[in-house]
């Protein structure tokens, strides 16, 4: 179960956070892969611990023989004994740390695994509505946080928990009147982790929210640059990028504050526990009980706990931190997971199981089947290669975009939408991808077997850090050298190509080589050709390279769809009018749908946005 985060602004619809339970159940669920590590881990450590309390009895008798005036020679067995349990302590400590810490580590990259996982299959609307910050914030500092507590917390975390309970047990063996003496500091102890753990919890979560936030800003302003310096807008980004610092740097100082409070509880603890501890050691020396040795050995067991209680105490500041860093994790893995049945699905053909879609954004996910050529193939497909059934979809209550959109598309057949900008065109083609579920309504598409069946690509390419091979075979890893080249040949983008410095083994992306727009769209339609799907889905896939380069990201795009079913969102209608129908869609509705020449001629809205768009222009021949 996840709640919803407060967003920073109106604007926005943060990703949710896990409740508490969710958290627990979810953090049980990453263990439960390694419950032997975790035994094993823990029992070292219980030996270490247990070993580590024969330190206290031993001193005790060392008192014990000096007051008594014994001969030296009799120090030398609890001397001895002392170095013994040292050297053991810590041979099994170290042993039972590394265990401990292996598992928070292999925990830690599962969950890593699973968010990520999961973060990629979001749906592109609900990020939009996120905001790239929020997801970001959580990407970095949420899983720095859970990472350092892993790391370090966790470890330590255990063996003060472990030395408190056997320390406990130690000062029960000596007299359990000293064991209740130590008890008086507990309540105020316990009282101080309450007070804590109730207000940290919130405190923390808000931090989360408030850096988010910041970093959207951040994002916004950064990436609009040139629009606010347009615009003469400086001075609001500036002051709205205060206020959400202000925000962070006020919630920063509230847990400085917290703490500090903490820290000042947790002392008055220990002097009201040892005042207790050397009290009672004085009445029972005095009436013979113990003797000065058992009595100091008491004290030293409680003053012992200093340390492991206040670690104790103190990780629930990390462990608030990881916690609620957590929560916001497992709130996306589980938004990612479809809890219920939804009123609108996609379906592959002949009710086989829907494949994977790669998204040429970030590059197909998974892997290609059997070696085949890398150039366009004409395939042959016995039924409808898509078919759309009263599909619907609304981005939220009263936000329709959709209204029960019904299309089919033949085998091989290249459809073209268009429409004004608004018209539910992207959200449309990211449905049939597969990439969005509709609210309501079907989609019928082919199934691939061993491949992907669906690739979209859209104007937003990333190119990944590596070499160009290394970016191409993100959609086909086993691809020879040889079939790169004919994918960057079928997309006409080999010369270019070979022309980089190192050739395919030239480094791009952050750091690299940067590719202009319009050669970023052609490795992702080669990546497309090299990904060989049955339909291909194409989002204003050139609409980045400006009218220098729009016409040869046409002519690559042709190529790389050739033999395949296609749905194109034309940024251009010259795409249109290459196409073999044209849908025309307005207001979530599609209103027209025939070849270029019938539309045209229809003189109707196709016909209003052929003129609009053309002018002067001369339609080129299909």
């Amino acid at each position: 179960m996840t709640t919803p985060s407060r967003p920073a602004d109106d604007s926005a619809e943060l990703l949710p956070v896990a409740t508490p339970a969710r958290t627990r159940a979810a953090l049980r669920a990453l263990i439960r892969p390694d419950r032997g590590l975790a035994l094993t881990g823990i029992g070292v450590l219980v030996a270490a611990t247990a070993v580590g309390l024969l330190v206290q009895p031993l001193l005790g008798r060392i008192v014990d023989i000096v007051a008594d005036g014994r001969p030296a020679g009799d120090l030398t067995l609890p001397v001895v004994l002392l170095v013994a349990v040292a050297a053991v302590q810590g041979v099994t400590t170290t042993i039972g740390l590394t265990r401990v810490a292996r598992l928070g580590e292999t925990v830690l990259a599962r969950l890593r695994e699973q968010f990520v996982e999961r973060a990629l299959d979001l749906p592109a609307d609900r990020l939009e509505r996120a905001g790239a910050g929020d997801l970001t914030a959580r990407v970095t500092g949420d899983v720095a946080r859970v990472a350092e507590a892993v790391r370090s917390a966790l470890p330590e975390m255990a063996r003060s928990v472990l030395a408190i309970l056997l320390t406990l047990g130690a000062l029960a063996l000596l007299d359990v009147r000293f064991l209740l003496a130590a008890l008086l500091a507990v309540p105020v102890q316990l009282l101080t982790a309450r007070w804590y753990v109730r207000r940290a919890l919130t405190l923390y979560a808000d931090q989360r929210v408030a850096n988010g936030a910041q970093q959207q800003q951040l994002l916004e302003t950064i990436g609009g640059a040139v629009t606010v310096r347009g615009h003469r807008l400086e001075r609001q980004h500036t002051e709205r990028g205060a206020g959400r610092s202000r925000k962070a740097v006020e919630l920063t100082m509230r847990s400085v504050h917290l703490v500090l409070g903490f820290y000042g509880r947790l002392h008055i603890a220990e002097y009201i526990g040892l005042a207790a501890v050397l009290i009672a050691g004085f009445w029972l020396v005095r009436d013979g009980a113990v003797s000065i040795g058992t009595a100091t050995a008491a004290a030293l067991y409680f003053h012992s706990l200093f340390g492991p209680v206040n670690a104790a105490l103190v990780l629930l500041d990390d462990a608030q931190s990881a916690a609620a860093g957590l929560a916001r994790l497992v709130g996306v893995t589980d938004l990612a997971r479809p809890a219920e049945p939804v009123a609108g699905k996609t379906e592959p053909a002949g009710g086989a199981e829907p494949a994977p879609v790669p998204d040429q954004r970030t590059g197909p996910q998974r892997k290609t089947g059997p070696h085949r050529s890398t150039g366009p193939q004409q395939r042959t497909v016995s039924g409808a290669a898509v078919a759309v059934d009263a599909v619907s979809h609304a981005y939220g209550p009263g936000r329709p975009v959709l209204h029960e959109v019904s299309l089919t598309l033949r085998p091989g057949e290249h459809v073209a939408l268009v429409g004004t900008s608004g018209a539910g065109k992207s959200t449309l083609a990211r449905i049939v991808a597969g990439v969005q579920q509709p609210t309501a309504g079907t989609v019928t598409a082919p199934a691939g077997a061993g491949e992907p069946s669906v690739v979209l690509v859209t104007q937003e390419v990333h190119v990944f850090t590596g070499s160009l091979a290394e970016d191409l075979r993100l959609a086909r890893p086993a691809a020879t050298d040889a079939e790169l080249r004919g994918a960057l040949s079928a997309v006409h983008a080999l010369d270019w190509a070979e022309a980089l410095p190192d050739g395919l083994d030239t480094v791009v992306g952050e750091g690299g080589h940067r590719l202009d727009p319009a050669r970023a769209q052609q490795l992702a339609l080669a990546r497309l050709v090299l990904a060989d799907p049955a339909l291909a889905v194409l989002d204003e896939a050139t609409a980045e390279a400006g009218s220098a380069g729009a016409r040869v990201l046409e002519r690559s795009a042709e190529a790389a769809l050739a033999g395949r079913t296609a749905l194109i969102v034309a940024h251009r209608l010259t795409q249109a009018v290459a196409a073999d129908r044209v849908v025309v869609l307005e207001a979530g509705r599609v209103v027209e749908s025939g070849s270029h020449d019938e539309l045209r001629d229809a003189d109707g809205p196709y016909a209003a946005l052929w003129r609009a768009w053309s002018g002067s222009r001369t339609a080129p021949h299909p």
